[in-house]
């Protein structure tokens, strides 16, 4: 069967590394990616991982990239500390990639928790993600934050999910939450998008009305109406953000 190396990045995820790290014990080599840890992470990493690698901190496609040339599996799966693989997954990556196939890599459905809870609605699932491809030169992240591999070939799609424990609760999806709008109004601001009050007006409340209603995000209850509204939350202060940097920008 062909060599799978699982690359996983973390920044003080003691609370997380070792039950994903457990369901990766199956691969040919396991390479945990430390973007300057400050807890136990780089401690526990180093009881289950071949390398265990320290880089200095950037946006997700740098530290992805950077971890990638450390990879020598023919094939690479990257899994992010707050996921875990089942076994059903891992024996239908052992069969896809054992097959004589053309594909280069295949995405995986997600299930996403918040809270411990199962989110089927909002948009949440099945989530499709491209974590399984071949290991080359040509293959890379791009997007400074919901980053993306760039493969040239055909892709297959997984049956089995990956499992995402995303929140456990408001006060970690907050801690996140300045840090990946940043990076999202950078984003923006990159792509030369201009940003005006329509965008802070009418965004938001659109962004709520397409999670809660138009994807059913009322059917998973009080976890639906909180995962809705703060994505609303998010998406007006990204475009705050971008319209504060451009206006800087301009009175220069």
């Amino acid at each position: 069967m062909p060599t799978i190396s699982a690359m996983v990045n973390t920044y003080n995820e003691e609370k997380n590394i070792a039950d994903c790290l457990e369901s990766l014990a199956w691969v040919y080599e396991l390479v945990v990616v430390d973007s300057g840890s400050t807890d136990l992470t780089m401690e526990i990493a180093r009881s289950y991982a071949h390398k265990v690698i320290s880089i200095s901190p950037g946006n997700f496609s740098d530290i992805r990239n950077e971890g990638l040339k450390h990879l020598t599996g023919e094939w690479v799966i990257v899994i992010d500390a707050d996921e875990r693989v089942t076994e059903e997954l891992q024996r239908e990556i052992k069969n896809s990639i054992a097959a004589e196939s053309k594909q280069v890599g295949f995405q995986i459905p997600r299930k996403n928790f918040f809270m411990r809870q199962w989110i089927k609605y909002c948009g949440w699932y099945p989530d499709y993600v491209l974590r399984l491809f071949r290991n080359s030169r040509e293959h890379v992240f791009s997007g400074l934050v919901h980053e993306a591999v760039l493969l040239k070939g055909e892709i297959g799609i997984m049956e089995q999910p990956l499992i995402h424990y995303t929140y456990n609760g408001l006060e970690q999806y907050l801690n996140k939450f300045n840090r990946y709008t940043t990076l999202s109004a950078e984003m923006i601001c990159n792509k030369g998008r201009k940003i005006n009050l329509t965008h802070l007006i009418i965004r938001p409340p659109l962004e709520f009305i397409k999670m809660f209603f138009l994807k059913r995000g009322f059917l998973d209850g009080i976890y639906g109406f909180i995962i809705s509204y703060m994505s609303s939350m998010y998406v007006f202060v990204k475009f705050a953000k971008a319209w504060l940097k451009q206006k800087k920008q301009v009175s220069r």
